[in-house]
Parts: structure tokens; C-alpha cells; sequence
């Protein structure tokens, strides 16, 4: 089993910046893929950033890309995903997750792969 805790979400301005982590214990993540989601108030869950086992690729969802990078620290057994110029429209509870396989071929994480996954951590963006 491995146990996932995001942290540092908070209620931010637009144009702010924040950085999430994601602590894993229980069991060392080195072998899985890692994602970020998020879901906002009446929406699906959607994907946001995933990094593969060793670091050596990441994927963004265009919403994202150009504003947010993920990056792991394999001593830490953490996550990181450092957000930055937020919109209000990245208000959302996020959320972290493994995986144990990520096709190479697949532009995105898909959430039906993760296996563990964290309680989540709330980022508001106000205007």
C-alpha cells in the first residue's frame, strides 16, 4: 500500500504562484508513474501533469502547459508540482496519484490507470 498526502494548497490571486507536494510512505513510489488531477465544483476529474517512474518524461494538459511543471525528488519519495501565473480557472481540489504502468505512446495519465491515489488539497484562484 502506499499512502499519498498533497499539501500546499491555499487561496491565492490570480497570477500567484503555488507549489503542491505529494509525500508517499508505505512503500517507495521510484517505480511509478506520477499524476496530477483535479477536480473543480461540478466537474469531472480531469488531468493536469504525470512524470514517468524515472523523471525522463512529463506530460501537461494544454491548460496547463507553460505554467505549471512537475518534477520528483526520488530521496524525498515526493512529488512536486510547482503552479505558477494562476487563473481562476485552476480552482480546484487537487488531487495526486500513481501508477504503475503509462503507455509511452499516451499523451496523457489516464485516471482509470492510478492506483493510489491522496485526499486531495484545495487551490482557489481569485480574480
Amino acid at each position: 500500500q502506499v499512502q499519498l498526502v498533497e499539501s500546499g494548497g491555499g487561496l491565492v490571486q490570480a497570477g500567484a504562484s503555488l507549489r503542491l507536494s505529494c509525500a508517499a510512505s508505505g512503500r517507495s513510489i521510484s517505480n511509478y508513474a506520477m499524476g496530477w488531477f483535479r477536480q473543480a465544483p461540478g466537474k469531472e476529474r480531469a488531468f493536469v501533469a504525470a512524470i514517468s517512474w524515472n523523471a525522463g518524461r512529463t506530460a501537461y494538459a494544454d491548460s496547463v502547459k507553460g505554467r505549471f511543471t512537475l518534477s520528483r525528488d526520488f530521496a524525498k519519495n515526493t512529488v512536486y508540482l510547482q503552479m505558477n501565473s494562476l487563473k481562476p480557472e485552476d480552482t480546484a481540489v487537487y488531487y495526486c496519484a500513481t501508477a504503475t504502468r503509462w503507455s509511452p505512446l499516451a499523451p496523457a495519465l489516464p485516471a482509470s490507470q492510478c492506483d493510489f491515489w491522496g485526499q486531495g488539497t484545495q487551490v482557489t484562484v481569485s480574480s
